[in-house]
């Protein structure tokens, strides 16, 4: 995935009178050793009339001598080139054993090979004390030599701020040093100092910088450069046994990559100037241009299609959904786009297993940021995901739900808990949210259960453990309920789990109806398990009517038309002879099997909402949490079954699966629709630092 460019660079001097020239070098052809592939080249001098010998100089690099035996009131050097910019890994190296760790030495052949590289200037005040700090800063302990250089190429970064400087010559590193800045050649001779005060070979590097406008912004560090651009530049590379030369860039801070071409590296700044010569004494004047053109672009991640490409993808999309409006053909899309983690791509989690903690804390990350560019008045529920065989859990499932009207579903988002949030609420915090959700539904106070974790199947499987074992003392290593037995015993094992209300919706007079659950024990304990309480409930001990005496309960026909949803409103309130009348069990021959739990977990509040059939039931009853929560100003998440299929309401879910995660998206019912849903996605999973590429 290649981007090709074409440089083009010209010096002019235009001298008022006609002069004689003196031989010229010019070091203006990329250095043997340039990583950056060149493809084309040419150099063209003005005067015409001239003599050309190609040479390298005693440190390999290309000088083109010049001699011009015409008086002439011009000169002028162009260089045309082209460049694969193929990314290049700066770090694509390898290191000999012997210096794997800095510090570390040259053997006595090497240092010769090296002498002019090696050899520092004297020391001064500034320069001295900077390397003494750095030595403090890095003595603790030996280090890897890559992580070396990019710790002191950064931090010189960090010391010395860039300035264009229009003045020649470069300057001292003292002076550098006093002024805290530079131009680009200033600071590369400063570390080429520094690195010999350490006792490394280091050269100055000067050639061709080339930026490019990054495709995406950068989510670590500034974006880089506006536009494309290129100028002449200035670096340092040092050399590493088995590596060779490396360049480091210290006014970015970075390793010289694939946008570095050199064009002479020496020993001394002066033996790096581009153009050296003589001319007569006259007034002259200097131009000087360069510019950056891309030639060749393959498609890549970033940008798989050029802008002219995706204007005729864009046109044909909108001239398919012309036609199918014009056949009367309606037609949706959705997708399961799935994401790995650019920072780990060698776990387990995004490679074969389902479930990881890095995982789950980017779903909550991404199910964030696509509530609020989706659904900024919806709700969040943490549900219930698949369960397949030999996993010992099922798969969470985050939700997100709003209506398709643009109606209000939750209207205020700091009441819902996300993970990003700390609560500190307990067991009374439970029972009061309980207690004012029941009233808030007009259903009688004595309908709170309370919960309680099976006390005797507890004891009983505490007992099967070995002696000398702590179960309190569990780590990850132990199977998943050793772990649940240790989170158990240290919460005790008498305390209240959570609170249990059954309610069910009456269809005919849009309110809630409750029952008494008649147990057999004198609690009521939740069946053994990890899921929330909801899930735990134990409904085959409650007793059932006879099959002609239970009231039917018809699903929603899929295919049947929806009513309007009718715009959140207050629910209407029983007069106080209605709530006299109310009854515990309105209907003796009925036990409604279905209940709304609150339950605190790791101290937040998690309300579990129950099966419903309508979907006008569960927004009532997700309003009715959110009064509640407002009144007591208790965040909560909503957790449990999910509301009900209905073309009226919206959905989004963020799952796992082996190896990545799976975004399940809304369906899309137009090519814009699908773009920007499909736009939004991709920049949202990136700024959560998920990508689609993988490497093996």
């Amino acid at each position: 995935m290649a981007i090709r460019v074409a440089l083009h660079h010209k010096t002019s001097y235009h001298y008022d009178r006609s002069i004689s020239l003196s031989p010229h070098q010019v070091r203006l052809r990329p250095a043997p050793h340039s990583r950056t592939p060149i493809l084309a080249y040419s150099l063209t001098v003005n005067p015409a009339q001239h003599f050309l010998n190609w040479q390298q100089d005693p440190y390999g690099n290309y000088i083109a001598r010049f001699v011009f035996p015409e008086r002439t009131q011009e000169l002028s050097f162009t260089v045309d080139l082209i460049a694969d910019l193929t990314v290049i890994n700066p770090f694509d190296f390898f290191v000999e054993k012997s210096a794997e760790t800095y510090p570390f030495d040259y053997d006595d052949a090497l240092k010769f090979e090296l002498a002019p590289y090696l050899q520092p200037e004297p020391t001064t005040a500034l320069l001295g004390d900077w390397v003494q700090r750095f030595k403090a800063a890095m003595a603790a302990k030996p280090m890897n030599t890559s992580d070396f250089l990019v710790f002191i190429n950064q931090r010189l970064q960090a010391d010395i701020g860039y300035l264009v400087r229009m003045e020649p010559g470069v300057q001292t590193p003292e002076q550098t040093l006093s002024l805290k800045c530079g131009s680009c050649r200033d600071t590369a001779w400063l570390l080429v100092q520094i690195m010999r005060q350490l006792g490394l070979a280091a050269r100055f590097v000067s050639g061709y910088l080339i930026q490019l406008v990054a495709d995406v912004k950068a989510l670590d560090g500034p974006s880089g450069t506006k536009v494309d651009f290129t100028d002449l530049h200035a670096w340092t590379e040092v050399f590493i046994p088995g590596a060779g030369w490396v360049g480091l860039d210290a006014t970015s801070g970075l390793l010289a990559g694939e946008g570095h071409i050199p064009l002479a590296c020496t020993a001394m700044p002066s033996s790096a100037a581009p153009v050296t010569g003589m001319a007569d004494f006259a007034n002259v004047t200097f131009s000087h241009e360069m510019t950056i053109t891309r030639i060749h672009e393959d498609p890549r991640v970033t940008k798989p299609y050029a802008d002219d490409q995706w204007a005729r993808i864009d046109a044909l999309g909108h001239a398919v959904d012309a036609q199918l409006a014009a056949d009367d053909v309606r037609l949706t899309q959705g997708g399961e786009p799935t994401f790995v983690s650019i920072d780990d791509m060698e776990g387990a989690q995004w490679n074969i297993a389902a479930h990881g903690d890095e995982k789950r804390a980017l779903a909550g990350k991404l199910q964030q940021r696509l509530k609020a560019l989706h659904a900024p008045e919806g709700f969040l529920h943490y549900g219930q995901g698949k369960w397949y065989p030999g996993e010992p859990l099922p798969r969470w499932a985050l939700n997100i739900y709003w209506r398709a009207d643009g109606q209000a579903v939750w209207h205020n988002p700091a009441l819902l808990a996300t993970d990003d949030t700390v609560d500190t609420f307990d067991d009374t915090d439970a029972q009061r949210f309980a207690a004012a959700l029941v009233a808030e539904l007009e259903l009688p106070a004595g309908c709170v259960i309370a919960a309680y974790e099976d006390v005797m199947q507890l004891l009983l499987l505490e007992q099967k453990l070995p002696a000398n074992l702590d179960p309190t003392q569990a780590t990850l290593k132990d199977p998943a309920q050793r772990r649940r037995l240790a989170q158990l015993l240290e919460k005790g094992l008498g305390e209240v789990a959570g609170y249990v209300v059954p309610i069910k919706p009456n269809e005919a007079t849009g309110d809630w109806r409750t029952s008494q659950w008649p147990l057999r024990r004198e609690r009521l304990y939740l069946t053994e398990g990890d899921s929330p309480m909801g899930l735990r409930l134990p409904l085959d001990a409650l007793p059932w009517v006879l099959p002609e005496d239970v009231e039917p309960i018809f699903n929603v026909d899929p295919f049947a038309a929806r009513a309007a949803l009718d715009a959140p409103a207050k629910a209407k309130r029983k007069t106080a002879k209605e709530k006299a009348a109310l009854k515990e069990n309105p209907d003796p021959r009925e036990v409604i099997h279905t209940a709304f739990c609150v339950q605190v977990r790791a101290g937040r509040l998690h309300v579990f909402m129950p099966p419903l059939v309508r979907l006008e039931d569960s927004l009532a009853l997700v309003a009715a949490i959110e009064t509640v929560a407002e009144k007591l100003a208790m965040r909560v998440r909503l957790e449990g079954y999910p509301p009900p299929w209905d073309p009226r309401l919206r959905v989004l879910a963020v799952t796992p699966d082996p190896g990545v995660i799976e975004v399940n998206v809304q369906p899309s019912a137009s090519w814009s629709e699908i773009t920007e849903n499909v736009t939004m996605l991709y920049e949202a999973a990136r700024q959560t630092r998920l990508g689609t590429e993988k490497f093996m």
